[in-house]
């Protein structure tokens, strides 16, 4: 049974970017992000013994979803530079460890990561693939199939990676994967500048949603909701809904039918590790990548 990891390329570097603040090469250059970006690929590969990891990149400019929502990631500030400083330098690497690399002008990386993810499993029918993310909008994405990769959380990392199935989907979320885009429909995603019905949280609308299936059977059951006072809110909100989920949903025709296998480069690794003055990590790389064990 052929195994895919499909990692979401900047939510995975931003996380190692924060991870490690206070690391330079000696003449102030930031190799933090390079440092755990290194280590937490190693460590994929180590424990989920992939065929084959695909690393999917953002270039920006979600053109679609700008359409319908102009406002549409508005609200995030300014990417720090000495992040900036490093995303070259890390997808160097990234090619140089052997993982494929894939990224699209003018689509998110997460529609084409998720697009992919279910070609793979129609032309295998004995596909697995793992989304590495830590983004709660690929829990649409989950099925017998296609699980999500959840990095150690943040304020609790000895918890250490977990996978999410459709089981998992419904107890982290309380709905089932196919109520997702309807679930963060209702509440809206902060971090996205997508507007939910305000007031209206999780368990609310868990509670709707499993009374009324979709935000159609809401819409359509306002006059029986509770708290009473969504009775007049939930009427007047049906087209941004309907517009939340039509964002939220990935787009499952965008992104190429096949991206390329990564290959090895040892001889260039090394020399971007040695470089960033990575040490460490330049000795660990000259024990994996020898006497031609160049896959991982």
């Amino acid at each position: 049974m052929p195994k895919y990891l499909l990692v979401d390329g900047f939510n995975m570097a931003f996380r190692a970017f924060y991870a490690v603040r206070e690391l330079t090469r000696s003449d102030g250059f930031p190799t933090n992000a390079l440092y755990g970006w290194v280590r937490s690929m190693w460590k994929l590969v180590d424990d989920q013994k992939p065929d084959e990891t695909i690393v999917f990149f953002d270039l920006g400019g979600a053109q679609a979803k700008l359409a319908l929502l102009p406002e549409y990631k508005a609200n995030r500030g300014e990417t720090p530079e000495e992040f900036e400083k490093q995303v070259p330098i890390i997808k160097e690497l990234t090619q140089a460890m052997g993982y494929g690399i894939y990224e699209e002008d003018g689509v998110e990386s997460d529609d084409i990561l998720a697009a992919y993810a279910n070609r793979i499993c129609s032309r295998e029918a004995d596909a697995h693939v793992m989304i590495v993310s830590a983004d709660k909008d690929f829990a649409q994405s989950v099925t017998d199939r296609i699980h999500m990769l959840l990095p150690p959380p943040t304020a609790n990392p000895r918890l250490g990676w977990r996978v999410l199935d459709p089981e998992g989907v419904e107890a982290k979320f309380g709905v089932k994967t196919s109520q997702i885009a309807d679930y963060l429909s209702l509440i809206g995603d902060v971090s996205d500048n997508i507007p939910g019905i305000p007031g209206v949280g999780p368990k609310t609308a868990v509670k709707w949603l499993n009374e009324y299936s979709d935000i159609e059977g809401v819409a359509k059951n306002a006059s029986n909701l509770k708290p009473v006072r969504f009775q007049e809110i939930v009427p007047t909100m049906s087209e941004q809904l309907a517009l939340n989920r039509k964002i939220i949903t990935f787009d499952p025709n965008c992104g190429p039918e096949s991206i390329p296998s990564g290959n090895v480069d040892p001889d260039r690794m090394f020399k971007i590790l040695e470089e960033m003055e990575m040490k460490t990590h330049l000795e660990e790389a000259k024990k994996r990548y020898s006497q031609g064990e160049l896959a991982f």
